[in-house]
Parts: C-alpha cells; sequence; structure tokens
C-alpha cells in the first residue's frame, strides 16, 4: 500500500515528546542570590516545560545575570569561563529530579573586592 509524504505517523506521546509534558527540579539559591528566593525561601521545587534548560529556571526566578558567580547542576559546575558573574550558561539542559545551585559572589571573595594574594 502505497502512502504519500504528507501523511507522517504522529509522535509516541512518550516521555519529552508527549505534549504539555513537564519536568521538576529544585532550586537552590546562595549567598547574595538568597533575596531572589521570595516567599518561598532558597530552596524550592519548580515545575518547567520538558526541555527546560538553565536559561528557563533563570527566566523564571528573574535572577540577575550579574549577580550570578557559579552554577551547579547536580553538584557539577556548568559555569563557563572564569567567576566574574554573569557566567550563566543558558543552554544546559535539565531532566527531571535535578537540582540546580546559584551562588553568587562569596563574602570576602574576589567578586567582593577582597584582594587576591
Amino acid at each position: 500500500m502505497k502512502t504519500e509524504a504528507s501523511e507522517t505517523p504522529a509522535t509516541a506521546g512518550i516521555g519529552h515528546n508527549a505534549a504539555g509534558a513537564t519536568i521538576t527540579v529544585e532550586v537552590r539559591l546562595f549567598n547574595s542570590l538568597v533575596r531572589h528566593g521570595g516567599p518561598e525561601g532558597p530552596v524550592r521545587p519548580l515545575t518547567l516545560a520538558a526541555g527546560a534548560t538553565v536559561g528557563d529556571v533563570v527566566d523564571r526566578l528573574r535572577l540577575p545575570i550579574a549577580d550570578v558567580f557559579l552554577v551547579l547542576r547536580n553538584g557539577r559546575d556548568v559555569s563557563p569561563g572564569v567567576y566574574r558573574g554573569g557566567c550563566v550558561d543558558r543552554e544546559a539542559r535539565l531532566d527531571h529530579g535535578d537540582v540546580v545551585a546559584f551562588s553568587g559572589p562569596v563574602p570576602y571573595s574576589f567578586g567582593f573586592g577582597a584582594p587576591v594574594v
């Protein structure tokens, strides 16, 4: 039986292919970013669309990029380059159950103007 090219099979609707699929990640805010936690506090679950990235979390929480000095996904550094603030890999993909931690500069560190010896 012959089928036309316009007749494409529908996606299975499994996992990330499912329309409206979501993931839940745990977000943790440290140091100067704690104040952006709002009433939910510095540690909270966050539900996002499947295929979400670190940039989506930054946008949702309205974190000031210039104040983000370190981003960890499941304890691994996903901050590109040197820690000078604004170092966020917005394209780092997230999976269900990931723990994403954001830190501002640590007091008495280079970011706060302490001398580097």
